[in-house]
């Protein structure tokens, strides 16, 4: 007979024979009876007919959100390819192209009340048009047009000669648009947009026969080649008006009325066709009410999708381990140093997570020096006290060697075998490497991504460590936890994450801050130098030296396998060896060394065997050397701001002052010049890294696009964060009430979070 059983937080467990008997299945609701006693179970159906017509009318709605693009009225074949450049291709991509700006149309301007710095739409007269040699040698076509109560200048600088004098003709009427500069006291437009109007028409009536183009607000959209503004506009005006209700909204009514949010579908025809009584500085500023509502659905999704993650990780059964010291102790009695405050906090937290029945899913965030590698090492050596294999993952080959050579060092001394498996490791050397990990004869597998490909197989997984985490998406992060039973995974990051992107690529995670840095650390010194006084930064250089300190001096390596910059890195060595300093010894150390190779070469600089050491970014981290107290990084302004930080930290680890030099060309960008000023102002990790965010943008922050980040068509991160930051806590609260979206409101939540990010974030079964 079936016993149905009551939990600790009286719920009613059914067994699986009695949810088959029933027909049940997650998300259906049970009616108890009791009649003295005995219990009744039946199964609450709802009225199935308003369901039919819901699941009906959902997959309508997704059919015409699917229709491509090329059957709508106005898309001809040429246009269809163009929009596909775009990443257009069906009417849902088109809906959710929206504007980039906005044009307020709403009515004509005399031109003696043009404003200057205002994008104005006004009413003139071709007075005269002709083709003109600027002093600099350019040739320009200038129209000038009145309207009986001034008159102002319009330029173009690219253009057909032929065309521009067949249609700029004098005597002309035209509705103009275009953003009004001043240079003195004379007003110009460049490049303006234009409607002809035909000899007698009457502006007001033209107007009112173009709603879609005048006497409104209009968007303005990005463009590619092929696109035209006046027919894109047309076209999504009638992608707009025929599907947008198409587009249901899967945020319950209760949370949209709590937070003052509309419909999505009323909020994209706002968003690309604005009322006239919408202020147009709230529409730029992306701050209207609509816009927030298309940044909160996208936001929400994704936090919801995070929660399920991080609640999935808390719920499945994982690898227990017993804290026995039994390796720990000793590595922390052989250190040198003495471990911070902020690095016991942080394994004190580890230790619970990994005592836990459940996986651990824990980041480890610290700044350059904190100490992030003893702390990653030691939590290896809790896995290896329990007999489990520990997987350290890194984004590139650079990055992985250096960890090796670390955990190799330390490792040796307990009598713990480690391996390196990168893509290098090829043939016979593989196999066995491949096998010893198989057979559970290496504790500690040091590699790239090669460790989670399909042929890489463990006796005991129990843990992961991924450094550099935002490099690794969430996908990459669950095919490491498929190669052994919910293996515990710790991801750590010398790069500070500002909170918005923290969030977004890894907010499923719990979160350990190492604030601390080592005692006896002296802050760097750091200054831009331009190219013409590369003399003192040489005579830096040797003074240090004499006093019995070292140098770095850093070529840039934008990709492992740029040849040009490896070869200005040897240069670099041979001239300072032969020409600036004889009398000192340079070395050498790049990403195309062989490990022992660079081992050696890093072993040789730590003794003071080295005085000045040329390298590319590969000592960017892993290198410890309190004696170096110079800095010198060429060409500075190829770095983003957290990698130059990175850099910089590997001075001031001793006692000593220290200096960080940004050499740069005489000719600095604007823009170059403002992201190293940074440098100079601050050495606090986090300020750094917000303004790279800013300066950069989150894709180029994290490293050419990388797979950890996801894709958002409206919201924008650094925009919209408050936004992202209310997304989550409602998203995390609904998943704590609900961990399975099981209940019936939730439903058509929990199909949507399927569609959108069921396989990126692994979610199909959820």
């Amino acid at each position: 007979m079936p016993v149905i059983k009551i939990d600790d937080e009286g719920r009613i467990l059914l067994p699986q024979e009695i949810l088959e008997r029933l027909c049940l299945k997650p998300g259906d609701q049970v009616q108890v009876d009791a009649h003295g006693l005995t219990v009744v179970l039946s199964r609450v159906r709802p009225a199935e007919n308003s369901i039919a017509l819901t699941d009906s009318r959902s997959v309508i709605n997704r059919k015409n959100l699917e229709t491509a693009v090329r059957f709508i009225k106005g898309v001809g074949p040429k246009m269809a390819a163009a929009l596909a450049k775009k990443g257009i291709h069906t009417v849902e991509d088109a809906l959710y192209l929206l504007p980039y700006r906005y044009e307020d149309r709403r009515q004509l301007r005399s031109l003696d009340r043009l404003r200057p710095g205002q994008l104005e739409v006004f009413c003139a007269q071709v007075m005269s048009a002709e083709t003109r040699i600027s002093r600099g040698g350019r040739r320009v076509f200038e129209a000038v047009v009145g309207d009986g109560r001034g008159a102002v200048l319009l330029k173009w600088f690219n253009f057909s000669p032929r065309h521009m004098a067949g249609t700029w003709r004098a005597g002309r009427k035209g509705i103009f648009s275009g953003e009004v500069v001043c240079y003195g006291h004379d007003r110009e437009i460049h490049h303006p947009e234009v409607d002809w109007l035909a000899d007698g028409a009457d502006p007001a009536s033209f107007m009112a026969d173009d709603p879609v183009n005048f006497g409104r607000t209009i968007p303005v959209y990005p463009l590619t080649e092929g696109l035209r503004q006046k027919s894109l506009r047309k076209v999504q005006k009638e992608i707009v008006d025929t599907f947008s209700e198409s587009v249901e909204t899967a945020i319950p009514g209760e949370m949209l009325e709590r937070l003052s949010l509309i419909p999505v579908a009323a909020a994209l025809r706002e968003v690309h066709f604005p009322g006239n009584d919408t202020a147009v500085d709230l529409l730029e500023r992306r701050a209207t009410c609509a816009h927030r509502t298309l940044a909160f659905d996208e936001f929400f999704f994704l936090q919801l999708g995070l929660a399920l993650k991080k609640r999935g990780v808390s719920i499945e059964q994982g690898i227990p381990f017993q804290v026995t010291h039994k390796y720990t102790r000793q590595l922390v009695k052989s250190l040198p140093f003495a471990l911070t405050a902020a690095q016991k906090r942080v394994l004190a937290e580890i230790k619970e997570d990994l005592a836990a029945p459940h996986p651990m899913h824990r980041l480890v965030q610290g700044d350059v020096g904190s100490g992030k590698t003893v702390v990653a090492i030691l939590t290896a050596l809790l896995a290896v006290e329990n007999d489990c294999q520990v997987v350290i993952m890194a984004p590139t080959e650079i990055l992985a060697e250096q960890h090796f050579l670390a955990v190799r060092r330390y490792c040796a001394q307990l009598g713990i075998a480690a391996c390196l498996l990168t893509s290098r490791v090829k043939g016979k050397e593989r196999s066995r490497l491949l096998e010893d990990v198989a057979c559970g004869n290496v504790s500690v597998i040091v590699g790239t991504h090669s460790v989670i490909q399909e042929k890489v197989e463990f006796k005991r997984l129990g843990l992961g460590i991924i450094d550099e985490q935002h490099r690794f998406g969430v996908l990459q992060r669950g095919i490491l936890r498929k190669k052994g039973q919910n293996p515990h995974i710790m991801v750590m990051t010398a790069t500070p994450i500002p909170r918005t992107l923290a969030m977004t690529v890894f907010g499923d995670l719990s979160l350990s801050v190492i604030d601390e840095l080592p005692p006896g650390r002296s802050p760097v010194a750091t200054r831009i130098c331009p190219e013409s006084q590369r003399h003192r930064v040489y005579r830096l250089i040797r003074e240090e030296v004499r006093a019995g300190r070292q140098a770095y001096v850093i070529y840039p390596l934008v990709e492992e396998s740029e040849k040009s910059d490896l070869k200005a890195a040897t240069l670099m060595a041979g001239h300072l060896a032969g020409d600036v300093f004889p009398e000192l010894r340079v070395g050498l150390l790049h990403g195309k060394m062989k490990p022992e190779e660079k081992e050696a070469v890093m072993g040789a600089y730590k003794d003071r065997g080295i005085d000045i050491l040329v390298a590319t970014t590969v000592i960017e981290v892993g290198i410890d050397v309190p004696n170096a107290t110079v800095m010198v990084i060429e060409h500075a302004e190829r770095f983003g701001l957290s990698q130059l930080h990175q850099l910089r930290g590997r001075v001031g680890r001793g006692t000593a002052s220290s200096h960080c030099i940004l050499l740069s060309g005489d000719d600095l960008s604007g823009d170059a010049a403002r992201r190293l000023k940074v440098l100079e102002q601050t050495n606090d990790g986090f300020r750094i890294a917000e303004a790279d965010l800013e300066l950069r943008g989150p894709g180029d922050f994290l490293g050419t696009r990388q797979a950890g980040l996801p894709e958002f068509r409206v919201a924008d991160i650094l925009r919209d964060g408050p936004i992202m930051e209310e997304a989550r806590q409602e998203a995390f609260a609904l998943v704590e009430r609900d961990p399975h979206l099981s209940s019936l409101d939730n439903g058509r939540l929990r199909q949507e979070l399927v569609r959108r990010w069921g396989g990126r974030l692994e979610l199909a079964g959820c």
